[in-house]
């Protein structure tokens, strides 16, 4: 387990070397009994195996990723999603998400309302995302004004090889038609209309338990880097 080390709620983490492949087997293990009592019985396997490696893993991500992109706000324990499902107004009330993830964004923002990253695992798969998911009103009205005027700057950013060969296209839903305030034929209009901006590349899950891991997810979050950023900068 990690050590502590100084009063600040800081730890020093070991490498990074892969996760356990039980982290997997421990979801497909929870998806068929999601109930209280099993997990009571299997937490300290979901501890060592899931939570603390991905605590290992986000704070070795921070020191990487802060070589290039300094005022990422990671945090090995809060950028990390809690496993309990808010089950509230939900019809399903299964108590536990069968899946681990972590989200951050850019010093000042809050990763569940502004442009930020995002990392999924499950078994079967991996996903690394990034962009706008949910939009406020508001905002999204300050990134459209800026994208009316600035679109050539984020279309370079959008066009960037690399960028294309690992994300392709810009995802995420869109208006049918152009928003109020803008004329058909605008040279953005296809940007204007979106409602979501965002970006992904999956991964097969059994990535996760190599080591390289590491250095593939860091290369993918500095890749979309310009892209998040413009989201941030311009919907403030």
């Amino acid at each position: 387990m990690a050590r502590k080390i100084n009063p600040f709620h800081e730890y020093e983490y070991p490498p990074f070397e892969g996760f356990p492949a039980d982290a997997l087997s421990f979801f497909r293990s929870l998806k068929r009994n999601n109930n209280r009592t099993w997990f009571n019985d299997h937490k300290a396997r979901y501890v060592e195996n899931v939570k603390f490696p991905m605590e290992t893993f986000l704070f070795h991500l921070r020191e990487r990723l802060h070589r290039s992109i300094p005022d990422l706000d990671i945090d090995p324990k809060k950028s990390m999603y809690r496993i309990y499902r808010d089950i509230r107004f939900s019809k399903d009330k299964s108590p536990y998400k069968t899946h681990q993830a972590a989200a951050f964004t850019f010093s000042g923002g809050h990763r569940n309302h502004d442009p930020g990253f995002y990392l999924h695992i499950e078994p079967g798969t991996v996903f690394i995302g990034g962009g706008w998911w949910m939009p406020d009103l508001s905002k999204l009205k300050t990134l459209r004004a800026a994208l009316a005027t600035g679109f050539p700057e984020f279309r370079k950013i959008l066009a960037r090889k690399k960028f294309r060969d690992l994300f392709g296209n810009l995802q995420g839903e869109k208006l049918s038609r152009l928003p109020r305030g803008y004329e058909a034929g605008h040279p953005a209009e296809d940007l204007l209309r979106h409602k979501q901006f965002l970006v992904s590349v999956t991964f097969p899950a059994e990535r996760i338990l190599d080591g390289a891991f590491l250095r593939e997810t860091a290369d993918a979050f500095t890749t979309m880097e310009p892209f998040v950023r413009y989201l941030f900068l311009h919907s403030r």
